[in-house]
């Protein structure tokens, strides 16, 4: 059988190809997948280690087991497919265009509301001593889009009274430019506080957002994790 694999980010500049067709056994596993892409590609097997892989933009186990026609990504360690211009809805958008914390504000403004929190994450010109020129944002971006809309829901189901809306730009970032924004709004300002920190921390665990430094002297792909990653656990560590 055939499968179709997205690539992204470090992976695919390694590979000078942002998509591959592998053949593989019928019934063959996620975890033999990624085996013979190692196999193929030893240029990639360490990042292979530390990535996930979703079949269909969902999150896989390494024993689900592929079907004909499936579409496969490697997820490597997020940051934190592009296509011209703004995906997604009014709460829930990823765009290359500049972006506006009063327009997202209005967004979630309502007549419950008595506090709104609004985060902006910007590109800073300095991480310890080396300098960064430009930040270069890349996505997949169906399956982050649900993410991001399921990111809303948990926070919903957590704190009903609560109203939220999130953007994250791609491509080419300067310095000081806003990468991605959150806005809350709920009753009282506690609460505001912890669904927007929630927010925050969930985006960076599974969104499949990947950011790329550029320097003087070279760049590289980004993200927090150093080790393997599961953006499928457990989001109570996030309260």
């Amino acid at each position: 059988m055939q499968i179709t694999i997205f690539l992204f980010a470090g992976i695919a500049e390694t590979l000078g190809q942002r998509d591959l067709h592998l053949d593989l056994p019928e019934g063959s596993t996620v975890q033999e997948l990624t085996q013979q892409l190692a196999m193929q590609y030893p240029q990639i097997t360490e990042a292979l280690q530390r990535s996930v892989v979703a079949c269909n933009e969902e999150y896989a186990s390494p024993t689900q087991r592929l079907q004909p026609g499936d579409e496969v990504a490697i997820i490597p360690p997020v940051s934190g497919g592009q296509e011209e211009g703004e995906r997604g809805t009014s709460t829930c958008f990823i765009t290359r265009d500049p972006l506006c914390p009063e327009s997202l504000m209005k967004q979630v403004s309502n007549p419950r509301a008595g506090a709104i929190l609004t985060f902006a994450g910007t590109v800073r010109e300095f991480t310890g001593d080396q300098q960064t020129i430009f930040l270069e944002y890349d996505a997949y971006i169906p399956m982050a889009l649900r993410q991001m809309e399921l990111i809303r829901n948990e926070i919903k189901h957590r704190w009903p009274e609560v109203e939220t809306a999130i953007a994250h730009r791609i491509g080419r970032l300067e310095i000081g430019e806003i990468s991605v924004l959150i806005a809350v709004a709920s009753p009282h300002r506690a609460i505001s506080f912890a669904a927007g920190e929630y927010a925050i921390e969930r985006l960076k665990e599974t969104v499949p957002i990947w950011k790329k430094e550029v320097w003087k002297d070279g760049s590289t792909w980004k993200g927090p994790q150093t080790e393997h990653w599961n953006p499928q656990g457990d989001e109570s560590r996030c309260r």
